[in-house]
């Protein structure tokens, strides 16, 4: 079966996310070559109703807690190896007994050595809603995160034309799925906040030099919108850290690393969730 024609826009973006997004789209390629969008669709429609995830964090807020997206991920590209064993039901289950909202799951195999058997597994773990964390580019994409049981999943604005950005977040609303919408500098703010996702990801992960800076959120949180949902990502370790992010206006965060470090992964949650 011939590869369906896919259209690459013409983005200026850092060597590292360039590399990945030319691996993703020529995975795309081929997977929709396998598994044609019709039957892709099918499946997504038959799996079970998603899991609400913007309610979840809502209501972890409007009870003073801290609404924490925790993450689930072997390895990336700043960190290698993160975890080995790696077990995502036991994860699933930790985050949950910790107090995390919602979960976020790597399924980019390349760079992050995840998997869609991950996605699955964490998500008939524990009853969290779950955020697929991939590299999202085009519709083939959508359908086969419902597929496979996710609940919402990420835009990063820097890896998207508007159009695409538009394309991809009324698919996914249209599947009853929430979305996450990324930034990580102003101009993409301001193109975030003219798309109709609730949640905006602030990525506090510089793109070119891989390094985190705290004050990323606390420069572009504060310009979020009150009907829009801040959620700060990446370099939140320490319960200070927690409400330093917190008094930039962001009650839900995006954790990953530092967790997956720990030994006692739920101890590492509920001291996150705790923190205010």
């Amino acid at each position: 079966m011939n590869a369906p024609h896919i259209i690459v826009p013409d983005l200026e973006v850092p060597d590292t996310l360039a590399r990945i997004l030319a691996d993703k789209y020529e995975e795309v390629r081929s997977r929709a070559a396998a598994t044609p969008l019709s039957e892709i669709e099918r499946q997504a429609r038959s799996a079970p109703k998603p899991r609400d995830f913007v309610r979840s964090l809502c209501e972890a807020v409007a009870e003073g807690r801290v609404g924490l997206i925790a993450e689930i991920k072997r390895a990336s590209p700043s960190g290698g190896l993160i975890r080995d064993p790696f077990e995502p039901a036991k994860l699933a289950e930790a985050y949950c007994e910790g107090g995390a909202t919602c979960l976020s799951v790597l399924t980019d195999t390349p760079y992050f050595q995840g998997s869609a058997e991950h996605l699955k597994l964490a998500r008939a773990a524990c009853p969290l809603p779950v955020l697929r964390k991939d590299f999202m580019v085009h519709p083939w994409q959508v359908y086969e995160a419902r597929a496979m049981g996710a609940d919402c999943i990420l835009l990063i604005m820097a890896a998207l034309s508007d159009e695409q950005a538009e394309e991809l977040e009324d698919l996914t609303h249209s599947l009853d799925m929430s979305v996450l919408v990324e930034v990580h500098d102003q101009r993409e703010l301001d193109r975030a906040l003219g798309m109709n996702s609730r949640l905006i990801g602030v990525n506090n992960r510089n793109l070119r030099t891989l390094q985190t800076d705290l004050a990323t959120s606390e420069q572009l949180v504060p310009q979020v919108p009150a009907d829009r949902i801040p959620v700060a990502e990446s370099g939140i370790r320490t319960p200070d850290d927690v409400r330093r992010m917190a008094a930039a206006g962001a009650r839900c965060i995006l954790v990953g690393e530092h967790m997956m470090r720990q030994q006692d992964v739920a101890a590492a949650a509920h001291q996150l969730v705790h923190a205010l």
